[in-house]
């Protein structure tokens, strides 16, 4: 059994990354994160260890959308994430390529996208991601494959053009 500075300290830094990725503001990610283990924390129920990281994403998501239907506010991707390459061609290049990448995922349904960076950037596995999204293990993996084909072709298309 994990005492809260134990649970916190192993993922507070996941969970504020994926709320950060569907906020795009730090405040307002770390408020969401500390609600998140409180939350956690004060559930009731026993949590399995085996299911934390999904279990906590979940209580993200779910807080996120909490605050987003009560402000009634749409959260726009951000175009200025700072590039570790140095040099200027390969920066104005890499920035083209996340814009185009941006557009097309802001095309894509919420939760399409969200099982994605699940899956992409959180390399959560499928049966977590079906947790999470409250899916079916397929449904979770054709989600997807089909954001996958969808940024391949679109993308794909923008370099023959």
């Amino acid at each position: 059994m994990l005492n809260f500075q134990d649970l916190y300290e192993s993922y507070a830094p996941e969970v504020y990354r994926f709320v950060f990725w569907l906020a795009r503001d730090s405040f307002e990610a770390e408020d969401i994160t500390s609600e998140t283990f409180i939350r956690a924390w004060t559930k009731n129920s026993r949590i399995r260890t085996e299911t934390l990281k999904a279990y906590l994403f979940t209580i993200a998501r779910n807080v996120f959308l909490e605050q987003r239907r009560n402000r009634k506010r749409q959260v726009a991707l951000k175009d200025d994430m700072p590039d570790p390459t140095p040099g200027p061609d390969k920066l104005v290049e890499s920035q083209l390529e996340l814009s185009r990448v941006r557009r097309v995922l802001q095309t894509i349904p919420e939760i399409d996208r969200t099982a994605f960076v699940l899956r992409v950037q959180h390399e959560l596995p499928y049966a977590e991601i079906a947790r999470v999204l409250r899916l079916s293990l397929s449904a979770s993996k054709v989600k997807v494959h089909r954001v996958r084909k969808k940024l391949l072709s679109t993308l794909t298309e923008k370099e023959v053009a």
